[in-house]
């Protein structure tokens, strides 16, 4: 699996938000995005997710253009800034509707992975009366469930206790091992730098060290 990204630039209401980005990401490697609040580093990623498109340049993956050849990568798992679930269905439900969409995943794929980062997958309370740390366990498990090529994930440890975060970072480096690209955004440096096997810094929408 190989990510490259070529002479990409985006321009929103007359600011540009990602200014000329070159880079490429592969397989069995975690890429940490480093930069300040308004760096880049989402938009980066919403632009690997397919979720915006280019003002100018491309996002290849795998020799398909994204946006031309394929809308979104054919496989990947995202958490972007806050998950967003049906506020009236459980942990369960939620995470059987997206598997819904593909293919492959089962109830006990969905109920280990909930049991793995201390959800219980029996749970009948709903999803709008989860706490904030649910919330974000549940984000997570949606993004790495179906096992996808490749996982994106924007702060990924945000408001969990220091037991879910040494889960988070061990689903992290298996994913990594199995062979997914990871690129991620954490506001913890020394997380960061533990976690990455390369870091990619991020100022005003240019990357300026890989």
């Amino acid at each position: 699996m190989k990510i490259e990204i070529k002479n990409y630039t985006k321009i929103i209401k007359g600011s540009t938000v990602l200014d000329n980005i070159n880079a490429v990401f592969e397989s069995g490697k975690i890429y940490g995005l480093k930069g300040k609040n308004g760096s880049g580093k989402t938009m980066l990623m919403r632009a690997i997710s397919g979720l915006i498109r280019p003002s100018s340049g491309e996002v290849i993956i795998e020799n398909e253009v994204l946006g031309r050849d394929i809308s979104f990568p054919r496989s990947i798992g995202v958490l972007i800034e806050n998950p967003a679930f049906l506020a009236n269905e459980t942990g369960f439900s939620n995470l059987r509707m997206l598997a819904d969409l593909g293919e492959g995943v089962s109830n006990e794929d969905i109920e280990a992975v909930l049991s793995e980062l201390g959800l219980d997958p029996k749970e009948k309370k709903s999803y709008k009366k989860y706490s904030l740390g649910m919330k974000q366990k549940l984000g997570i498990a949606a993004a790495v469930m179906e096992h996808p090529d490749i996982i994106i994930l924007d702060e990924p440890i945000n408001a969990l206790d220091q037991d879910s975060v040494e889960t988070v970072k061990k689903i992290i480096i298996r994913e990594r091992d199995r062979g997914a690209v990871i690129i991620l955004a954490c506001h913890d440096t020394e997380e960061l730098e533990y976690l990455s096997d390369e870091i990619v810094c991020i100022h005003e929408g240019k990357i300026i060290s890989v």
